[in-house]
């Protein structure tokens, strides 16, 4: 599966190689840029279709209702994933919207006792995954289950499963790297200053 996606979001353009600073403002010797994955009907299918396979592992054994996100990132791809596996989705606003039909959710209606897993791009802390989680708990939705594209192996899968919550990631950036460096995409260079960068984090 990690071949998989490295192969689309390098493809894509989504995994850059560089100097790139963060949200935390940190420097960073790679970024993921998710949103690269529109350009690219092609890559874009193929990860909707690699998450679409492990949320049908997930609800063997665990019921879903309907997929969630926050904007902006994991947003885009959400509605692709949700056709595939034919479930409703639903947006959690980063702000409340106070015209129209107001309120942090769009999409589907979010209903008392539905089970709901919570779908991003990437996974660093953990922080913005709790932000988009709370708001459903709030309004009587059940999380159990995050997904993410990449963990960047920054400690957020940790943070997310002391607060009880599984978390899947299709790939670990560390997995994405050694696969870019077998395939002779990216150089030995490269690829130690991203594993290096990752033992400091």
């Amino acid at each position: 599966m990690a071949s998989k996606v490295a192969g689309a979001l390098f493809r894509s353009g989504c995994l850059k190689f560089g100097t790139f600073r963060i949200k935390s403002g940190a420097l960073s010797p790679y970024y993921i840029e998710i949103a690269g994955l529109l350009s690219s009907p092609k890559e874009l299918s193929s990860i909707a279709e690699i998450a679409a396979d492990e949320i049908r592992r997930i609800m063997a054994f665990d019921r879903i209702d309907k997929l969630a996100s926050i904007e902006l990132k994991g947003a885009l791809i959400l509605p692709c994933i949700a056709c595939k596996v034919n479930l409703p989705c639903v947006v959690v606003r980063k702000e409340e919207k106070i015209y129209g039909v107001t309120g942090r959710i769009a999409g589907a209606e979010v209903v008392k006792g539905d089970n709901m897993l919570f779908f991003d791009d990437v996974v660093s802390e953990g922080l913005s995954k709790l932000e988009g989680i709370k708001p459903l708990e709030k309004l009587g939705a059940q999380v159990k289950n995050v997904m993410v594209i990449v963990d960047r192996e920054q400690g957020g899968r940790e943070n997310l499963e002391k607060s009880g919550y599984k978390v899947h990631a299709l790939a670990k950036v560390s997995e994405l790297v050694n696969c870019l460096l077998r395939s002779r995409h990216i150089s030995k260079e490269q690829a130690d200053a991203v594993m290096n960068y990752i033992k400091k984090s």
